[in-house]
């Protein structure tokens, strides 16, 4: 494949720089670390709906939804316990990205990965061998930590690592593996459900060690990012290492652009306080609004609770297991449409046919749910054509989310942050996603149980108001690289007001940066 350049926003400005083998590899390796995060959001809501993992450790849930018949349907899963072992890993990964960003950009990104990939491993040994419910919480906690460390680094890192033109299709690479790890999960549950003698939720949770070793062994290996090694002084492993991964000889231009960046990275000593300054409040907005609705589309309770969810709705056990494969199943190939469009249709494309999509489903799931359940809970017997119909809406709703703010709610945040507030900024994006994860989890069978059918409403709303947002305040950010991407906010008709043309959106390219007055 020949080196190409090609213009980058207003200045004409050109990387040069192939999609190399070994870049393409690195991007595969490294967007692996999804998979810890996808099987923990597939495994989770799988063993929450196994009768023997239910008697074991929480048997109240267990005997009130088989014992009481009479029970409402939208009640029979509620209880703080059993939403704390799903929430608590949200918790400990909001308190472990705050740590992850201070190694993530002192130490590098490969650090980070690796101390992600051991915290799950312990964490997968614990649950999988675990005699009380104080066991499940611990070992949640230290998957939670590992998340936290890999989530802070796997999107920076692949943002870093690709070249500009195909950084859209390469990050996706991420959300992918977190795709492909809930599909697994959810095989796996559907099997190891049927293991005689009730332990099969033992290997699920066991299970997760596998996607932990992939990760580990995967950062030992990957090299580092130049981003990365000039961040920490190391200029001409980091000028060789560019030339490698793009694949070519001459790579002055972006090296002295990512040089630059550093140096106004270096003047910074206090990235979160920086964090603050009128210049980035178009960077910090995104990083807590882009979290803040990808968490309120009310895709993790489709996917923690799929199971249950179905199982709810009329579904036996055995077929909620499967519904949440057939859901799984979807979330993949519909990753796979977004790998193939974001740098072809666009970023604001995809976010908003997503948002119609998905605000459609969730009114027509609404109405099916209230026609059949209403407000008791009591919906008889529930005939096939039916359970179809819901199936249905619930994959269009998933495809729906997986092509738009699945992979975007990650690939956005991770590309937009210039190099001085990168580490900071990502923490922040992290950390929000895991806030409202732990809040949606902790309170969705609650809200289940009191707004009934009206829950699916509740994340429409959400829905809608966010894409006003995306089609108002959000700029495209396709085919600008990484590096260059101060112009977007400076172009824009809203953010401008905040990124003068001397901040450039963060730094000047192509020369060390000036220090700034705080405003």
């Amino acid at each position: 494949m020949p080196a190409v350049g090609i213009p980058a926003g207003g200045n004409g400005k050109a990387y040069v720089g192939n999609l190399t083998p070994y870049v393409l590899v690195t991007c595969i390796v490294a967007a692996m670390g999804g998979l810890i995060f996808g099987y923990d959001i597939g495994i989770s809501g799988g063993v929450t709906s196994m009768d023997s993992f239910l008697k074991k450790f929480f048997p109240s849930v267990y005997h009130k939804k088989e014992k009481d018949k009479t029970t409402n349907q939208y009640c029979q899963y509620d209880s703080q316990t059993l939403t704390m072992f799903t929430s608590s890993l949200y918790l400990a990964a909001l308190i472990s990205s705050i740590v992850a960003a201070t190694v993530t950009r002192k130490f590098g990104r490969k650090l980070s990965m690796l101390f992600g990939g051991l915290l799950f491993c312990a964490g997968a040994i614990i649950n999988g061998a675990a005699k009380a419910v104080w066991m499940l919480i611990v070992g949640r906690m230290l998957l939670g930590f590992g998340i936290g460390f890999s989530n802070q680094s796997v999107p920076l890192y692949l943002s870093e690592m690709a070249p500009y033109r195909f950084r859209g299709a390469l990050n996706i690479g991420f959300q992918l593996s977190i795709t492909v790890g809930i599909l697994v999960a959810n095989v796996l549950n559907y099997f190891f459900a049927k293991i005689k003698g009730g332990w099969g939720w033992r290997l699920s949770l066991g299970g997760a060690m596998v996607p932990a070793l992939i990760i580990t062994i995967g950062s030992l290996v990957l090299p580092d990012t130049p981003n990365s090694m000039i961040e920490r002084g190391q200029h001409d492993e980091a000028k060789a290492k560019l030339q490698r991964i793009r694949g070519v000889d001459d790579v002055s231009e972006e090296f002295s652009d990512l040089v630059a960046a550093s140096e106004a990275a270096n003047k910074i000593e206090d990235p979160w306080r920086n964090l603050l300054r009128k210049k980035y409040r178009p960077h910090l907005c995104m990083a807590i609004l882009i979290p803040f609705f990808q968490q309120l589309t009310g895709i993790n309770v489709i996917m923690f609770y799929a199971p249950v969810l179905f199982n709810t709705i009329g579904f036996g056990a055995d077929a909620s297991l499967m519904s949440a494969v057939i859901t799984g199943s979807v979330n993949v190939i519909a990753t796979m449409v977004s790998i193939y469009g974001v740098d072809k249709w666009g970023r604001r494309f995809l976010f908003l046919e997503g948002g119609a999509q998905m605000l459609i489903c969730q009114a027509v799931v609404t109405a099916c749910i209230a026609a059949k359940f209403g407000v008791d809970g009591n919906p008889g017997e529930l005939p096939k054509w039916y359970a179809i119909v819901v199936v249905l809406f619930i994959c269009t709703y998933v495809a729906g989310f997986a092509w738009s703010w699945g992979p975007l709610g990650w690939l956005v945040p991770s590309e937009i942050f210039p190099l001085e507030i990168r580490s900071a900024a990502q923490s922040v994006n992290v950390s929000v996603n895991m806030i409202f994860t732990f809040i949606v989890a902790q309170i969705f069978l609650t809200m289940l149980c009191h707004l009934k059918f009206g829950l699916f409403l509740f994340f429409a709303f959400f829905v809608f108001v966010m894409s006003i947002f995306v089609y108002y305040f959000l700029p495209e950010t396709k085919g600008i690289p990484i590096e260059e991407m101060g112009q977007v906010w400076r172009t824009h008709w809203y953010w401008k007001r905040f990124v003068s043309e001397e901040d450039g959106g963060g730094y000047e390219m192509g020369k060390a940066a000036q220090p700034v007055k705080n405003v």
